[in-house]
Order: structure tokens, then sequence, then C-alpha cells
């Protein structure tokens, strides 16, 4: 499929109110959506300058219809930058393999997915307003139960070591366990359609929180090897 490529405004624009669909016919669900959060998330002068550098690259060649770019990109950018949050051997090799047109079989992106999965969703989960929610939830209850300040302060910071914990475990868990087959299956059968119904802007920002610098994220390398692993396709 061929891409009608819409003005440079249009896009632009398109990009900033968050639209739902690109302004163009052609371009892959999947690519739309990772491109509207690293727009987001790209300090504004920097932003609309790699958007029209996306936007130049779809007008000159036809968009890639499998995910041959996604492999690229994971294998040469995303897990590179996980590296220090989880093991990430297995997914970069199936990656790569599936980028040389070898994609390994569901069962085998199950395995190697699943660990990884787990670790980037407790590392994005925000564990510093969870505490904190937590901690002055259980300090007021105690203080309004009787409590001397020191003692409620103590029971509200053990509270919320609890809670927190529990809480990041139950959500990488539930991420795990919704996304591993569902992506599985689409890397498997190379199903463009199908990697686009994983919501891949929210993994995207999954990646984003668990690289963060500080409270700051870094898509830059996150949106250039974007357009790189477009060019190699």
């Amino acid at each position: 499929m061929t891409t009608t490529t819409a003005a440079p405004a249009a896009f632009l624009d398109a990009l900033r109110t968050g639209a739902a669909e690109p302004p163009e016919a052609g371009v892959p669900a999947w690519l739309w959506r990772l491109a509207g959060v690293l727009h987001e998330a790209l300090p504004p002068p920097a932003a609309d300058a790699w958007a029209t550098r996306l936007h130049g690259l779809l007008g000159s060649a036809t968009p890639p219809a499998g995910l041959r770019a996604v492999h690229v990109w994971q294998a040469d950018t995303v897990l590179p930058l996980l590296a220090g949050t989880a093991d990430t051997a297995a997914p970069t090799a199936l990656h790569r393999a599936a980028a040389r047109g070898t994609p390994a079989g569901r069962a085998a992106w199950r395995s190697a997915l699943g660990p990884l999965l787990l670790r980037l969703h407790d590392a994005a989960y925000d564990r510093a307003s969870a505490y904190a929610e937590g901690l002055t939830g259980a300090r007021d209850h105690a203080l309004a139960n009787g409590y001397p300040a020191d003692e409620a302060d103590a029971c509200g910071h053990a509270y919320a070591r609890l809670a927190t914990d529990a809480n990041a475990r139950a959500c990488a868990e539930a991420h795990a366990q919704a996304l591993g087959p569902a992506l599985a299956t689409a890397y498997a059968a190379d199903d463009a359609r199908g990697y686009a119904d994983t919501f891949p802007e929210a993994q995207l920002r999954a990646v984003l929180r668990a690289t963060a610098a500080g409270d700051a994220p870094r898509p830059e390398p996150l949106a250039d090897g974007l357009l790189t692993a477009l060019k190699v396709v």
C-alpha cells in the first residue's frame, strides 16, 4: 500500500491534536500511534522537527506492510535502553531473527517476552506517587483513630511500603499476562494489525517511564531509532 502524502502542516496538526487516525492513507496504525507518543514526549521545537522528518520519510518510501521496522527498532533501540532493567538477550535474538525474515513461533516469543514485560512494567510503575498516596492515607487513618503522631507516621510508612510493592507486582503481572500472548501472536504471524491492537503506544509510554533519567523521560533515542528502523526497511 502506498502513502497518500498529506501536506506537512496537516500532518503536524494531526500529531499535535492527538488525532486517532493519520491524515493520509497507507500509514500503519502502529506507526501512527507510536508517532503520537513520541511527538508528545519530545520538547516542542524538537517534536515538530522530528515529525517533519517522519513526514518526509513517509513521502519518499512505501510504509512497511509487516513488522520488520518494529523488530529493527526493538532490537537496535528499545531493548538496549532496557538492558539495565531486564535481561534482553532472548527477545533481542528473536527480534533480530524476525528482522531477517525468520520469525520464531508463538511459544518462543511468549517465553522470551514474559520476563521482559514483568521487569518493564515493574520499572515503569509510579512508585513515588503510590507510596505518597499510601503513606498519607494510612497515616491519616491512624491519627483519626487516636495514634500519636510518631506512631501514625511509622504505621503510614509500613503500609506504604507493603502496598506499593504489592501493587507494583500486581500491575506488572497483569500487563505481562495480557500483553505476552497478544504480542507473541502478532510477532509470530508478522501481523501489523494485530500488533497495533496490543496498544504499542501504551508500551512505549512504559518504556519512557522505565528508562527515565530521574524524572525526565528520554524520548530522543527512541524517536531517532524509529526513523532509522524505517529507513532500513
